[in-house]
C-alpha cells in the first residue's frame, strides 16, 4: 500500500532525535509551555524570517488569537476564500465575526483579489488569504487592496511551511498562522499551532490572551479575561526536533512533484488532451507542496483506481464553504462561486511527503496509464 501520507518512516528516519527530545522532557517535567517551546518559538521565527513566534493549542486558535488580537469581533466581517479548509471561517465566527466567501483563481485555487474588493463593505475588517495546498496567494494584491481599505490582514499558513513569495518566506506581510497538525509539511505528535508576526504588540496579545489574561511573569494576578490555548512542551520539542530537517524535506517535496508532473506531461495516455492537469506553479513564489493536487474531470473514476491499487488518495475539499450545512445561514447557493464549485468537483490529491520514493510516484503514474 502507498499511504498518502507515510508518517511512520518519517518517525523512523530520526526516531533517536526524536525519543531524546521528549525524554529530555519528560526528566525536566517541562510539559506546558516551558524552554522547549520557548527554543521552538525563536528557531521557527527565524525560520518565518520574522520576528516574534508564539506557539499555541492548534491551527484554528492560532487563526482565532491572532484576529482577536487585531480587535476583530462582533459585527466584523472577514473575507476569505470559500476554498479551504472550515477552520479558516470557524477561527473568523468563534471570535464573533463574520466571514465573508470569495471566489478563488482558477490555476493556483488560492483567493482572487479582483473579488476581494467586490466583498468589501464598512464592516470589513480583515482580509484572510489561505496558502492553500503550499501555493502562496497574490500577496502584493491582496495588501495593496488591504492598504486602500484600511484593513488587517492575516494569512492562513496551515498548509504552508517554508514556503515563499517573491524569495521571501510566508507570512509575507505582518502576521500569519501555522498549523502543525501531524501530516502537515511541519507535524507535532498530537496538535498544535503558531502565530507568527513581525508586531511584538501582536505578539504580546497573543500571548497573554492564550495564557489565561496573565502578563509575562504573572501567575495569580490576570489583567484581562483570557483562555487557555498554550502549547504543550513535548509538542515544543517534537517541532523543534523536526524543524532541523524541514528544509530537506521541503525540498524531497518539490522533487516529487517535479516528478509528478514529469510523468503526467510525458504519459502517452494523456497526450493530445487536457484529461489531467497537474498544478500550476505561480511564478511568483515557491510551492511546498502540502498536498499535490490534479485536477480531472474524471476524478472519481481516477479516485477508485488509485483505491484498488491500494492507493491512498484524497479531495480536499469536496464541499465549499458556502454550501456547507454550518454556513446555511450566510444564504449562498449552488452558482454563487462557479470556478469554486468546478475545483471541488475535479481536484484530486495524490500521495505526497517529504520521504515518498521515486518507486511510489511511478506506481501512482503508471495508474493513469490504465484510467
Amino acid at each position: 500500500m502507498i499511504p498518502f501520507v507515510d508518517l511512520k518512516t518519517q518517525y523512523k528516519s530520526i526516531q533517536h532525535e526524536l525519543d531524546e527530545a521528549i525524554r529530555n522532557v519528560i526528566n525536566d517535567c517541562a510539559f506546558i509551555q516551558g524552554k522547549y517551546c520557548k527554543e521552538f518559538e525563536e528557531n521557527f521565527a527565524r525560520a518565518c524570517e520574522s520576528s516574534f513566534c508564539v506557539g499555541c493549542s492548534n491551527g484554528t486558535t492560532a487563526l482565532e488569537l491572532a484576529l482577536f488580537a487585531y480587535g476583530i469581533g462582533q459585527g466584523d466581517e472577514v473575507i476569505l476564500p470559500s476554498h479551504t479548509f472550515i477552520a479558516t471561517a470557524e477561527a473568523v465566527s468563534n471570535v464573533g465575526a463574520t466571514p465573508i466567501f470569495a471566489e478563488i483563481e482558477n490555476t493556483t485555487f488560492t483567493i482572487n483579489p479582483n473579488d476581494i474588493e467586490k466583498r468589501i463593505t464598512s464592516k470589513t475588517k480583515a482580509i484572510l488569504p489561505v496558502h492553500v495546498y503550499g501555493q502562496v496567494a497574490d500577496m502584493d494584491s491582496i495588501l495593496e487592496i488591504a492598504k486602500k481599505h484600511n484593513l488587517a490582514v492575516i494569512e492562513d499558513c496551515a498548509q504552508a511551511h517554508l514556503a515563499e513569495y517573491k524569495g521571501h518566506r510566508v507570512p509575507v506581510g505582518e502576521t500569519g498562522c501555522f498549523s502543525f497538525f501531524p501530516g502537515k509539511n511541519l507535524g507535532a505528535y498530537g496538535d498544535a499551532g503558531a502565530v507568527v508576526t513581525k508586531n511584538e504588540k501582536i505578539a504580546e496579545k497573543i500571548r497573554e490572551k492564550l495564557n489565561h489574561g496573565r502578563k509575562k511573569g504573572e501567575k495569580y494576578s490576570h489583567s484581562s479575561i483570557g483562555t487557555n490555548y498554550r502549547m504543550d512542551g513535548l509538542q515544543g520539542a517534537i517541532l523543534n526536533t523536526k524543524l532541523k530537517h524541514l528544509p530537506k524535506w521541503t525540498e524531497r517535496r518539490r522533487q516529487a512533484a517535479a516528478l509528478y508532473n514529469k510523468g503526467i506531461k510525458n504519459n502517452e495516455r494523456l497526450k493530445g488532451h487536457a484529461d489531467i492537469i497537474p498544478p500550476i506553479e505561480a511564478d511568483y513564489g515557491k510551492h511546498v507542496y502540502h498536498l499535490y493536487v490534479i485536477r480531472t474531470p474524471r476524478r472519481d473514476e481516477l479516485m477508485q483506481k488509485l483505491k484498488e491499487n491500494e492507493i491512498e488518495c484524497g479531495v480536499h475539499y469536496p464541499i465549499p464553504l458556502h454550501l456547507q450545512k454550518a454556513y446555511a445561514f450566510l444564504g449562498h447557493k449552488e452558482g454563487d462561486f462557479p470556478v469554486t464549485e468546478q475545483a471541488a468537483k475535479e481536484i484530486l490529491s495524490l500521495p505526497i511527503c517529504g520521504n515518498i520514493t521515486d518507486e511510489s510516484i511511478q506506481k501512482v503514474l503508471s495508474i493513469f496509464s490504465i484510467h
